[in-house]
């Protein structure tokens, strides 16, 4: 089978080529499940009840978050709700806090597909271990479900290699987002875990990961506040195509993906 990652759609741009591109990637490149970042969908922070059903409207199977997951409160109802399987919190938030910390979805094919997400560490928000909590999730997990996706939304490139070193072998991928930025060491661990430090962004490239240029340089050279709007040009999906052998879980083959909005043909109507 073959699992697409997006990595962190951003505002209104990341939303639009997503919801442009992936019935067309479906079918260009075969695939069987499409996960994506969606913490950074509204505006550039967050994630609205409206963007969530436009993502997966278009065919995106499961959203993962991240930091910014309750900067809308108005996702609570999506996150809380027991009958919605296709979004996950971080696994290491407490348990208070509302979504599920794993779920299963179902493939193109009938394959159940695990899916959750951690929040590192290292220059970021205080949260609870996201190595225990991988152990936690992976001992709760359906036995029979052997195709398992960690999205590790994380700062530190020396965590994200540390958690694919530690999940080598107990996961089927460990894909890094948060830096908006692609790393390029996409590869298949020994083990057979896909791994990416970063999938990179998502939205408009002609940014400063997603935001206007001319509104950060003000800020950083003057310290003036000013509003980090959303950027709008060079708009690009990326993320990575990862296949796997369905029966044991394991990655055979991992590649980089970068798609230029011009790339793409809205879909009809």
């Amino acid at each position: 089978m073959r699992i697409l990652f997006i990595g962190d759609i951003v505002g209104k741009p990341g939303r639009r080529i997503v919801v442009q591109a992936v019935q067309q990637l479906r079918q260009q490149l075969q695939l069987d499940l499409v996960i994506a970042n969606a913490e950074n969908a509204a505006d550039g922070s967050g994630l609205m009840p409206k963007n969530f059903r436009a993502l997966v409207g278009a065919g995106v199977d499961c959203l993962t978050m991240g930091d910014h997951i309750y900067r809308r409160d108005a996702i609570y109802e999506v996150l809380q709700d027991p009958d919605e399987q296709r979004i996950v919190k971080p696994a290491n938030f407490p348990a208070s806090a509302p979504g599920r910390s794993w779920t299963v979805v179902e493939s193109a094919g009938g394959v159940r597909v695990a899916v959750f997400s951690l929040l590192g560490r290292t220059f970021m928000r205080p949260v609870d271990c996201p190595f225990a909590a991988a152990d936690r999730v992976l001992a709760e997990l359906p036995r029979d479900v052997v195709v398992r996706c960690l999205d590790f939304h994380a700062e530190a490139t020396g965590d994200k290699q540390l958690m694919g070193r530690y999940l080598d072998g107990r996961v089927t991928a460990v894909m890094g987002t948060h830096t908006h930025v692609a790393t390029a060491d996409d590869q298949v661990l020994p083990g057979g875990t896909a791994f990416q430090c970063d999938l990179g962004m998502t939205g408009p490239y002609d940014s400063i990961l997603g935001r206007r240029i001319d509104r950060i340089t003000e800020t950083v050279v003057t310290f003036r506040p000013t509003k980090f709007d959303v950027a709008t040009g060079d708009v690009r999906l990326c993320g990575a195509l990862v296949d796997v052998d369905e029966r044991t879980g394991r990655a055979v083959g991992i590649e980089r993906l970068s798609i230029r909005e011009a790339e793409v043909t809205a879909p009809a109507g």
